[in-house]
């Protein structure tokens, strides 16, 4: 089967996730979540099908933005479908279902570059880029996170009763799972920037400087709201915008330094 017609099978199986979702998210009895989960596992399948055959060729291991991209999308995917099974997260499935739609539906219709890898020569650069692959989808989890507690907050506060329904989580249950993730994703984002940094040695080299110096920048931000939220005990609006803050600058780090060395720097 072609990855074209696995690619739109996915995109149908993703916006079935979306639509089930958004249709009934405020009704009292939630969501059709067998009809939601089903259609989601079937486009995290054929997701990955698709992503097999494009990351894994036989002049090695194609890396492309748009392949990175659909990768960091699927990693995201999958945790939080996972999580869902086991907590309320109503209001992030459609946004990651949705937001994987559109991964699909770029790779039907963006050209595709090529940026050939050969990890199987250098298995610290793997291990490294695999850890920080799965520190940044965790992060980027916990910012996810913190916009769902932000609206339960409000809606809190406003004594807005009816938004709420039994599918969605306690405020203090979503604030723990929150930054659980949150120190999951920060620890092991500073394992990988341990590893570059002891083992690699091109890892201050030009074209790597500008990625480093945003994630280290990302990582520091991190560290510094862990520490406030078990020290200082920040949460809520402080802790949402260092999150956020966090996740754009490790965003600028990686996929804005391959924007425009692949897509802008090839246009001009």
């Amino acid at each position: 089967m072609s990855t074209v017609l696995l690619t739109a099978l996915a995109l149908i199986a993703y916006l079935v996730a979306t639509g089930s979702v958004l249709l009934r998210i405020f009704h009292p009895q939630g969501p059709h979540f067998k009809t939601t989960f089903s259609a989601a596992i079937i486009g995290l399948v054929l997701h990955m099908l698709v992503l097999a055959a494009m990351l894994f060729t036989e002049q090695g291991q194609n890396f492309s933005l748009l392949n990175v991209s659909s990768l960091v999308c699927w990693l995201i995917t999958v945790a939080i479908t996972l999580t869902a099974l086991r907590t309320p997260t109503i209001l992030l499935l459609p946004v990651v279902y949705g937001f994987a739609s559109l991964v699909q539906l770029a790779v039907l219709t963006l050209p595709h570059s090529v940026q050939l890898q050969h990890f199987e020569q250098d298995i610290i650069l793997l291990l490294h880029i695999m850890l920080a692959f799965i520190a940044y989808a965790i992060l980027i989890m916990a910012m996810l996170y913190s916009f769902q507690v932000s609206y339960i907050s409000n809606r809190l506060k406003q004594k807005d009763f009816a938004a709420m329904t039994r599918h969605m989580p306690p405020l203090v249950q979503a604030e723990v799972l929150q930054f659980r993730i949150l120190l999951a994703g920060t620890v092991l984002l500073g394992v990988a920037l341990l590893i570059a940094a002891v083992f690699m040695d091109n890892w201050l080299a030009k074209e790597n400087l500008h990625k480093n110096v945003f994630s280290l920048i990302g990582f520091g931000v991190f560290v510094v709201l862990c520490w406030g939220h078990a020290r200082k005990g920040w949460r809520g609006k402080t802790a949402n915008i260092l999150t956020i803050t966090g996740a754009a600058l490790l965003t600028l780090g990686y996929f804005g330094s391959r924007f425009v060395r692949e897509v802008l720097l090839n246009t001009l």
